[in-house]
């Protein structure tokens, strides 16, 4: 690998911006080792605290690939002191992110101009401003959602978003919009609850839909994390909506290799606990690092996974109910002690990958975040669908629902309220039930997409030569 780095003769110098979020810098991380590998340098752009998560995880052979650019966050009034992530904010703080976010401009455009040799910018939906930063510069763009074809199309033309001919109110986009009404599994839509949540976490002076517009506009070429095996009709009306080079990267599945957690006492005990259940009999449950649920749905979802009698191992992360109040009976009371030897409570980190690829874990219910989906589906886990409120994770719940590939929890579209009786009748159905075998099956069978690492790398591998290609040729 190293000698390919060496002798590459199209080596270009591309720099990394990901959104200051967890969920957002990780894929960017994964594309930037594959373009190292190809012998490019890479110069990955985030704030200290950002960049620390990922000193250790740059292998040492890309390590004289792979540099690190510290930019340090500015204040803005409101964003919480130290604050440098979306995890570690409230929903409601999120939009002095994007503000703070904003003024790495003058940060990252002198970065640029000194580096002087700069062929490419990868960057993500929240920087709309750097088209216009860099224009004096001999620079190309790519704008890289990393989300699905779907979630993008569903939000339409950056003309209509820009132009203020598009949906205006949180209501607008519970309905499937005209264009997408002839694509299979076309229910995609978001419920109530869920678009005005993410409605509370866009900066409202620029939404994040003419942030992304915005974006589009004004790159080269857009890069999405899927690929046409398991999107063709989508990512069709992408490249038709959108009148751009539209490019799948294929699905970045992370490696087991990537953590650190062997040797780790607490996943040693861990996998000693998974080790005494049956194959395929364990429900994993997390919600990611961002959805913060009531005291009143935890105790609700802990209900349901009693009440379905099924061995669990649920994740619990210790964010605040409210800003700065930690919710000590965030779990009933009484509840492990019920559950003993059946069902695990965890809080804290856990190696994901590790947890869903043990053989006794048969179903995921999840948040619905497309980097947890991708694992999930890679080892072929049935998953129970229970979407948080933010970004995409209600259109990936209808985009699998509809597939027949995972069961989504029924709740209430304007609330998002459910009862213990639909959490424990939904697991049950994917994990044992007779009539769950199809979605068991199904899927099984996405294995073959998002776990085949020589397809995936395919679709990087193109990606890779179009950016030689353009670089050398100068043209669109």
């Amino acid at each position: 690998m190293a000698m390919e780095c060496n002798q590459n003769q199209n080596a270009l110098h591309i720099v990394m911006f990901p959104w200051l979020a967890h969920g957002h810098i990780m894929p960017y991380f994964e594309l930037s080792k594959f373009l190292a590998q190809k012998g490019h340098k890479i110069s990955f752009v985030s704030t200290p605290k950002n960049l620390n998560r990922l000193t250790n995880l740059i292998p040492q052979n890309l390590a004289h690939h792979i540099t690190l650019v510290s930019l340090p966050l500015p204040h803005v009034d409101g964003l919480p002191q130290g604050a440098e992530s979306t995890s570690e904010l409230p929903i409601d703080k999120v939009p002095f992110l994007k503000k703070a976010n904003d003024r790495l401009q003058l940060g990252i455009t002198q970065f640029l101009e000194d580096s002087n040799d700069v062929n490419w910018i990868i960057h993500d939906f929240a920087c709309h401003w750097l088209s216009q930063a860099v224009s004096h510069m001999r620079i190309k763009l790519v704008g890289f959602t990393v989300f699905n074809a779907t979630t993008f199309s569903f939000l339409g033309s950056p003309s209509d978003i820009l132009g203020g001919t598009c949906r205006q109110r949180p209501e607008d986009y519970t309905v499937v919009p005209s264009w997408m009404e002839f694509i299979p599994s076309n229910g995609i839509a978001y419920k109530l609850h869920e678009i005005t949540n993410h409605w509370n976490c866009m900066d409202p002076e620029v939404s994040d839909l003419q942030r992304w517009a915005m974006v589009v506009e004004g790159c080269h070429a857009v890069i999405i994390r899927s690929c046409p095996e398991f999107e063709p009709h989508t990512l069709n009306l992408l490249r038709k909506l959108y009148q751009k080079t539209v490019i799948p990267i294929g699905l970045l599945p992370p490696h087991l290799g990537d953590d650190n957690s062997q040797g780790d006492e607490r996943w040693e005990s861990l996998k000693r606990w998974l080790d005494n259940k049956e194959e395929n009999s364990v429900v994993y449950i997390a919600l990611g690092t961002e959805l913060s649920l009531s005291q009143e749905l935890m105790h609700e979802l802990a209900h349901g996974l009693e009440k379905s009698g099924l061995p669990f191992f649920w994740v619990v992360n210790d964010r605040p109910l409210v800003e700065g109040v930690f919710g000590v009976d965030i779990i009933p009371p009484g509840f492990e002690t019920r559950v003993s030897g059946r069902g695990m409570v965890w809080r804290g980190w856990v190696p994901q990958l590790r947890v869903l690829a043990h053989r006794s874990v048969g179903g995921f219910l999840t948040h619905c975040g497309w980097s947890s989906i991708i694992e999930a589906l890679g080892l072929g886990r049935a998953l129970i669908l229970f979407p948080g409120g933010s970004s995409d994770q209600g259109l990936n719940a209808r985009l699998l629902h509809g597939q027949k590939i995972g069961l989504e929890i029924p709740r209430d579209d304007k609330t998002g309220s459910f009862t213990s009786d639909s959490v424990a009748e939904s697991i049950r159905r994917v994990m044992v039930d007779r009539e769950g075998e199809l979605l068991r099956e199904n899927a099984r069978g996405m294995k073959e997409i998002f776990g085949n690492v020589e397809l995936q790398n395919k679709y990087l591998t193109e990606f890779a030569e179009f950016l030689v290609k353009k670089s050398s040729n100068g043209t669109e």
